[in-house]
């Protein structure tokens, strides 16, 4: 799930050199941020596609942000997100930075993080796999066609549900 318009529209004009990203860890567990620098290694080697690991957020375009959002992080999070430049794009990797994973509602956790600052693309799991990861950031920059499309149901209200049943049941 991403905005799809901001990605698109910055990632053909202002990201049509490579992709520098800065990573960080917000309060987890640190196994999306091995399979984080899995993807940068040799054996994935995103450095083909243009994307390179940077050590200063003021030299980034992709935010990489791995783990829930913890309360003693919530202004340092603040102050990265102001320090990268325009345009940038903001990844949140994992079930923990997606929603906050199985620490969504303890006393030290806001949540996931786009409760603190905006999102473009989330990918999820616990760890999600270096191809998930890899396929995310190419579905966000229009490299592949998206494979699933996303439909809602029509919901019933739970009044006409039990008319039904009264209904039915000859009640």
């Amino acid at each position: 799930m991403f905005r799809e318009g901001i990605v698109r529209r910055y990632s053909a004009k202002a990201f049509g050199r490579s992709l520098w990203v800065f990573h960080t860890n917000t309060g987890g567990c640190n196994a999306c941020d091995i399979e984080i620098l899995d993807v940068l290694t040799p054996y994935f080697d995103v450095e083909r596609f243009g994307i390179k690991l940077v050590g200063s957020p003021r030299h980034a375009d992709v935010l990489v942000v791995a783990g829930p959002v913890t309360r003693p992080m919530i202004e340092p999070l603040k102050r990265l997100y102001e320090s990268t430049p325009d345009p940038k794009v903001v990844l949140a990797i994992g079930a923990c930075a997606v929603g906050g994973g199985i620490w969504f509602d303890t006393y030290n956790v806001v949540g996931g993080l786009d409760k603190v600052i905006p999102v473009d693309l989330f990918i999820p799991g616990c760890p999600p796999r270096p191809e998930a990861i890899i396929y995310g950031v190419a579905l966000a920059l229009g490299l592949v066609v998206k494979k699933v499309s996303y439909e809602r149901e029509e919901q019933i209200p739970p009044e006409e549900i039990l008319a039904n049943l009264r209904k039915e049941s000859g009640l």
